[in-house]
């Protein structure tokens, strides 16, 4: 499994009724809204860069974590309690590195280490059909890399990093799962736009391409 949401609900009861196979969870990075759920699933991997940010710190407070999951409105589980809502925080069973590959039995995902969202960001690239899981770094939405954490120039090495690859679909944390392959080719060049314009660097403000924004 790759990521496990924000926590809201007990998303292990729903990976049960799918399967009956042992679990274990792929972590894209250590960020609020994809590792809620882990507390559900004894064996969990990040990428080495992250593992303080999920064994020992996280880096942004819980009010204002707590402050982004209200900002918009969100149809949460009936016993849902804001004020018990806790960071996950765990030791990873394993630890992911780039280049890694990882044995599924019939399937086998590559680690592609992306980092700019978040330093240990990572993307799951699977040889044999041409699947990209890209986390936060493709998608139809606003793309991140205004936080502290985050490096909008390593965000645009990494666009061009899975570039290289034979991607016939792209399969994302977040939004829309109606990717065309060619965005990733599209966003790279936004990137490369604000690099000509002299605007790769935080605090230039939010791009607007259409499908697709950029923030810095």
């Amino acid at each position: 499994m790759i990521d496990t949401g924000l926590g809201a609900a007990n998303i292990r009861e729903v990976v049960d009724s799918l399967t009956d196979l042992p679990v274990s969870v792929l972590t894209t990075h250590v960020h609020w809204d994809h590792i809620g759920g882990h507390k559900y699933f004894p064996r969990f991997a990040v990428h080495e860069e992250e593992i303080a940010w999920i064994s020992e710190r996280f880096p942004i407070p819980l009010q204002a974590v707590k402050k982004n999951l209200t900002l918009q409105p969100c149809d949460f589980p009936a016993d849902f309690r804001l004020e018990d809502y806790q960071i996950f925080k765990g030791s990873p069973t394993s630890v992911l590195h780039d280049g890694d590959l990882l044995d599924l039995g019939s399937r086998t995902l590559q680690v592609i280490h992306t980092p700019g969202h978040s330093p240990g960001h990572c993307c799951f690239y699977e040889r044999d059909k041409g699947w990209l899981y890209s986390g936060d770094l493709i998608y139809r939405g606003c793309l991140d890399a205004f936080y502290p954490t985050t490096d909008p120039k390593q965000f645009q090495q990494s666009v061009r990093k899975v570039r290289r690859f034979e991607i016939d679909r792209v399969l994302p944390a977040h939004h829309q799962l109606t990717v065309p392959v060619e965005m990733v080719g599209r966003i790279a060049a936004a990137f490369d736009r604000l690099e000509d314009r002299g605007q790769l660097r935080q605090g230039s403000g939010l791009f607007d391409f259409g499908e697709f924004q950029i923030h810095i």
